[in-house]
């Protein structure tokens, strides 16, 4: 490693690009965080007070995901991994740590904490944006474009903490268009050189960060189980929230994002902010889980219709989501009329719910997930036995 590089633009067209262990370890700082945010709305479901978690979480995971989306496109562009990089990047990691610290407080209405961690944050990131503008002439313009805008929305985010209650709600949507719109205005004088297979592969491991949620409310159900006795419920929602996970993964990792994004890097922005959408249900699914391995044991308030609901909604808007986002740049591998049909029968499972129970929806759910592949992977191979 060496002590201190040129800090220039990486090679477009680099080959094996992968992700390097320093961004490894930034990704884990983001369990935490996630880890708050999905807890907490298992909490108001089981309570049920989902309605008046679902904004709080939306709002919440927000700040993660930009959070993390900000170092994400840097260091596509611009990693030199040397040891002002590698501090730099331990300087938004405690901010990350300060962030999660604060979701909680943040449920309720302050986000003093989860502000000062964003202030830790932009410190590290506007410090390496501005290193790229001195060593890369010819990014510089943009360069300063986004230290300029990431600050002044800074700025804008920490006047808000002088307003009584941090101000009124739409306030908060408003700095978060400011902030979104930071990396189209920077991008106006010159894209970075985000590396497309690399962006592919960062997504997916946050996508795997995301799934491990659900991975913990079932081995949750399994510890119970073992605990108390074998019970069949909690063995039934374990074994269902697993299939569920890996169908999703499957699906997920059966897009080859990074040529999609090679071949059209003007959609990059509707890909990546898109995936706010992906992620956000993502970690929902963990929280829903959560929630059923909770009813199983009789210690939720929530009926059986929303158990179900809270895992069967943010599935079918991952199934949406993923063929939305990979439409537009590539044939998706799951056809629409595919994903549409198994979304709304999702969709109908807590319904059904009241009658059949939650384990036997969740099943359902599951299924629906596995006939999609199924039907997905027989067309690939007659295609594959004709073409």
């Amino acid at each position: 490693m060496p002590l201190r590089s040129r800090m220039v633009a990486r090679d477009l067209a680099e080959p094996h690009r992968v992700s390097s262990p320093l961004e490894l370890l930034f990704d884990l700082t983001f369990v935490a965080a996630v880890s708050q945010a999905s807890g907490r709305l298992a909490h108001a479901t089981g309570t049920a007070h989902t309605g008046d978690a679902i904004a709080p979480f939306l709002m919440v995971f927000f700040a993660i995901w930009w959070a993390w989306m900000n170092f994400t496109w840097f260091a596509s562009a611009y990693d030199t991994d040397d040891v002002p990089y590698r501090v730099m990047t331990f300087v938004q990691m405690a901010g990350v740590l300060v962030l999660a610290a604060g979701a909680p407080a943040a449920f309720d209405g302050d986000f003093t904490t989860v502000t000062l961690g964003y202030l830790v944050m932009r410190v590290g990131l506007v410090s390496l944006w501005v290193r790229a503008a001195i060593a890369h002439p010819a990014g510089r313009t943009t360069a300063l474009r986004y230290a300029a805008g990431l600050s002044i929305v800074q700025v804008f985010w920490l006047s808000r903490l002088a307003l009584s209650g941090g101000g009124p709600m739409w306030l908060f949507f408003v700095l978060v268009a400011l902030d979104l719109s930071v990396p189209p205005i920077a991008e106006r004088s010159g894209t970075t050189a985000w590396h497309p297979h690399h962006i592919a592969e960062r997504y997916g491991l946050f996508t795997i960060i995301l799934l491990g949620e659900s991975v913990l409310a079932s081995t949750n159900a399994v510890q119970d189980a073992v605990e108390h006795g074998l019970h069949a419920d909690l063995v039934t929602i374990a074994l269902a929230g697993l299939a569920i996970l890996f169908a999703l993964w499957w699906i997920y990792f059966s897009e080859p994002a990074g040529e999609g994004l090679e071949r059209h890097r003007d959609r990059s922005f509707v890909w990546g902010y898109g995936h706010y959408l992906v992620f956000a249900a993502l970690a929902a699914i963990g929280a829903g889980l959560e929630t059923a391995v909770a009813s199983a044991g009789g210690h939720t308030g929530a009926g059986t219709r929303t158990v179900v609901a809270s895992v069967a909604v943010p599935v079918a808007v991952v199934l949406v989501m993923i063929w939305a986002l990979h439409a537009p740049m590539r044939r998706p591998a799951v056809r629409l009329e595919l994903v549409g049909a198994t979304a709304a029968l999702i969709l109908l499972t807590p319904f059904a719910a009241p009658t059949i129970g939650v384990p036997a929806s969740l099943v359902a759910i599951a299924a629906l997930l596995a006939l999609l592949l199924t039907t997905t992977l027989a067309r690939e191979a007659l295609g594959g036995v004709t073409g």
